[in-house]
């Protein structure tokens, strides 16, 4: 017998909730039909998934195949969107997905002159890190990319978008952000300092050195600000995503660090809106440069 999607679906309710009687409300579904379904799945397996009749604790074996079922179940009800909405999009449809920083920085423009130009267009967007953001590409669930750093893709196009620098963000009221002198790497460190994703695109030997020692690590942007804002804590941030920040923060070089961090733009070769898609990317590079006039932008595409 085949596992199919709803054995699977069936199986994630009932571990979710701990009982037939929940997961079956749930799924709009009798406790028998639940039951039967969760019988079935067992004995394709050839292994027990609860530890018991109550259906409340997952076997080792049960844990390892609800983590693999919900990442199958996330897939599958993504693929089923993206299908529906290029169907409901017969205009057009244009899926960008992108850093925050740079998402606050353009799209919103991109957007504007877009849908201007195309009136029944549909637009998704994604705002997401990095690694989210090239996992969406890979998986087909957008077409347009832009995130820090320079990562090989096959399949998707890639240039420069943009580079800014590095600098402390600090409290205005911070005893650093009150120096007359950039603050150095010891200074920096030997502060309240909070690392970020972000911090492990510097390549220079004092910050390498020194992020492991950190005590605290926050990857949320949000969370990660608050804490800053509270007066005690730094970390290290792009000039881009500092230029949105409140006024009581402040942005302050660091003596020594000459790094800049470099936001790409990457686009998938195969669309289903392949005019929509150039003209969004052209928007998005011409809105960079104005922004960046420093930054070159690239057109030299890796593969």
């Amino acid at each position: 017998m085949t596992i199919k999607i709803e054995m699977l679906r069936c199986f994630g309710a009932v571990a979710q909730t701990g009982n037939l009687a929940d997961a079956a409300e749930r799924l709009g579904r009798t406790q028998s039909a639940l039951s039967m379904t969760l019988k079935q799945l067992e004995e394709r397996l050839g292994q027990r998934l609860f530890e018991g009749e109550r259906k409340n604790r997952l076997t080792p074996f049960g844990q390892e195949v609800f983590r693999l079922a919900q990442q199958q179940l996330r897939q599958f009800d993504d693929t089923i969107d993206a299908i529906e909405s290029a169907a409901n999009a017969p205009q057009g449809l244009l899926r960008l997905a992108s850093i925050p920083s740079v998402s606050s920085l353009v799209l919103p423009s991109v957007i504007d002159a877009l849908t201007e130009r195309h009136p029944s267009m549909n637009v998704e967007l994604r705002d997401m890190d990095t690694s989210a953001v090239i996992e969406t590409l890979q998986q087909g669930k957008a077409d347009i990319g832009i995130v820090s750093g320079r990562p090989p893709l096959n399949g998707i196009q890639q240039s420069t978008l943009l580079e800014d620098s590095f600098g402390l963000l600090c409290s205005a009221n911070h005893e650093l952000a009150k120096k007359s002198e950039p603050p150095c790497f010891d200074e920096v460190f030997a502060s309240d300092f909070v690392r970020n994703n972000l911090c492990s695109l510097i390549e220079a030997p004092e910050v390498k050195a020194a992020l492991p020692l950190a005590k605290i690590t926050v990857h949320n942007t949000h969370s990660l600000i608050a804490m800053v804002r509270d007066g005690k804590w730094t970390t290290i941030l792009p000039d881009s995503v500092a230029r949105f920040l409140p006024n009581e923060l402040a942005f302050r070089p660091i003596a020594g660090l000459v790094e800049k961090r470099s936001v790409s733009l990457l686009i998938r070769e195969r669309t289903q809106f392949p005019q929509i898609v150039e003209e969004a990317a052209e928007i998005i590079r011409r809105l960079a440069s104005k922004r960046y006039p420093a930054t070159a932008t690239g057109r030299d595409a890796e593969h």
